[in-house]
């Protein structure tokens, strides 16, 4: 038998902006954090180029406003963006007052801020404010660091949520979440939390793929709890792609950081030939679906299974100051990259699709939030431009935070959850059949929707995953629940949705490319791919 807990609000994710919220929200209320692994255990410790912000004298908010809707071909919503851009040095500030540790400028030329600012593709200014070359590391220590120590956080480390608790309120006609199911990993119960406000921090969803850059965590759960739940979601066909991964067997795609192109890096075959400068006139600056591609198309043309990436031209000490962590990891596999190139490969990176949210993080239904990479809010299109993704989460997570504390005076305690029900199920002696449909799905989804896709292979691909989810979801409803399951359930949710939004765009735009149909479609404007769960019944688990 699982525990019952009851709180004022209930953050699903440890991230940067799970924490953001939590924090902000912190001293008006009992918050609870979930986390399906280890606290510190996500996406935003792996960040490691930084966070976008105007900061520099010689930017400007206009500037960082075009440079990502242009990133996001034509697909961003402009308010959202000019919203996320002004609110980016007030957050900026606030973890410098939390104590991240960013670099500081050495070089009064380089930034009038004080700090390091770097560039990255999509940018037009150096814009880029960092901790070293772990960024992420740096922000999710420092407000773990808070976190812990806070009296009205909670915390409740390897807790994997399995669904949403949504009611009816019939007064208002609107439905309500009111908690979730989470089964607790370490007693194998599954307990109910009830809260007054529910907040998706999930994150994304690169686990539907063989090779990603994402941690095992990301498995898109929030995103499918909430189509289950009945919320739409948006975008879900454009997948980015991270164009350098460290390419080698024991590296499990340890990411290679955009700064190190921002600083000079020169992407070669494996003759030395440069070849960025065909493709597009900002080369190795270019957004990352130029580049991805770029480097997909030379691995197809030629039949080589990596490219290289070299920044063996700039000494040495410039190399160890800048990239210092990089530096260390590509050694332990034989690479220094200070003496010579090091071969990398694209690999799943970032979901810019996800849960529809408005400006404040609500979604369809009432008293749930999404924030961060498992929302779809608009700020990147159909390509998102280099670190403004840890700028969203930090963004969003103060918009919403603002939003529950107006509402958490006058917010009634939610009805009582029944406990959780496994009367019905049984002990599974066919964990196989788990492992052979995760690998299943996810190669599918690599071989089938990848950076370069076709009418044919997508719906070849939507075949499978119908197949898949029909015995995903007669599994599900015969045994107990495991965290591989839960995982595993989620992910064919994913799957089907980006499948059936690349289905339906007959274009080429951003992070989507089809063959069929390689160009943009310049007879309308370009509108986001909206799907409901009531107009694609039977099409997910």
């Amino acid at each position: 038998m699982g525990s019952q807990y009851y709180h004022d609000v209930l953050v699903i994710g440890g991230g940067a902006a799970g924490l953001t919220l939590a924090l902000h929200l912190a001293p008006f209320g009992r918050i609870a954090l979930l986390t399906k692994g280890p606290l510190h255990e996500g996406a935003t410790l792996y960040a490691q180029g930084g966070i976008s912000a105007v900061l520099d004298q010689h930017d400007s908010i206009e500037s960082h406003v075009a440079d990502t809707i242009k990133s996001g071909a034509g697909l961003c919503d402009e308010a959202v963006v000019r919203f996320a851009v002004s609110e980016s040095k007030a957050c900026i500030e606030w973890l410098i007052d939390c104590g991240v540790p960013f670099t500081r400028s050495t070089d009064t030329n380089n930034s009038s801020s004080g700090y390091h600012l770097t560039r990255e593709g999509g940018h037009s200014h150096r814009r880029v404010i960092h901790a070293a070359d772990a960024t992420g590391k740096a922000l999710e220590n420092t407000l773990e660091s808070q976190l812990i120590n806070h009296p009205n956080i909670v915390v409740f480390e390897r807790s994997l949520a399995i669904d949403l608790v949504v009611t009816d309120e019939r007064a208002s006609g609107t439905r309500r979440c009111i908690g979730a199911y989470v089964l607790n990993t370490l007693t194998g119960h599954i307990d109910t939390h009830r809260a007054r406000f529910v907040v998706l921090a999930t994150g994304g969803a690169g686990k539907v793929y063989l090779y990603t850059s994402n941690p095992d965590v990301a498995t898109g759960d929030g995103i499918a709890m909430a189509w289950r739940a009945g919320c739409r979601v948006a975008n879900m066909e454009f997948v980015q792609f991270h164009p350098t991964c460290l390419y080698h067997p024991a590296a499990k795609s340890y990411l290679i950081t955009e700064a190190v192109r921002g600083e000079g890096g020169r992407l070669l075959l494996p003759g030395g030939e440069r070849f960025m400068p065909r493709f597009d006139a900002r080369a190795e600056l270019a957004p990352r679906d130029i580049v991805a591609r770029a480097i997909d198309h030379e691995m197809k043309r030629l039949g080589i299974s990596h490219v290289y990436l070299d920044i063996s031209h700039k000494p040495a000490d410039f190399i160890l100051a800048h990239f210092p962590n990089v530096y260390r990891r590509c050694l332990e596999f034989g690479f220094d990259m200070t003496r010579a190139p090091i071969p990398v490969v694209p690999a799943a990176h970032y979901t810019c699709g996800g849960i529809m949210t408005d400006l404040h993080g609500r979604t369809d239904i009432a008293g749930l939030y999404a924030i961060g990479e498992t929302a779809y809010t608009g700020l990147h299109g159909a390509n998102r431009m280099a670190s403004n993704s840890l700028l969203e989460c930090l963004v969003f997570g103060r918009a919403a935070a603002r939003d529950i504390h107006r509402q958490l005076a006058h917010s009634p305690p939610p009805p009582e959850i029944p406990d959780w029900d496994e009367s019905r199920v049984t002990e599974s002696s066919e964990e196989v059949v788990v492992a052979h449909d995760w690998d299943e799905l996810r190669r599918t989804m690599w071989d089938y929707v990848g950076i370069v896709r076709t009418t044919k292979r997508l719906r070849r691909a939507k075949e499978r995953i119908d197949l898949l989810a029909r015995e995903i979801n007669d599994y599900y409803a015969t045994f107990k629940v495991t965290s591989d399951l839960i995982e595993l359930r989620n992910l064919v949710v994913v799957a089907d949705l980006i499948v059936t939004s690349a289905l339906s765009r007959r274009e080429s735009r951003g992070l989507h490319y089809s063959s069929d149909f390689p160009e943009p479609d310049h007879e309308s404007p370009p509108q986001p791919t909206v799907l409901s769960p009531d107009r694609f019944p039977g099409s997910v688990v």
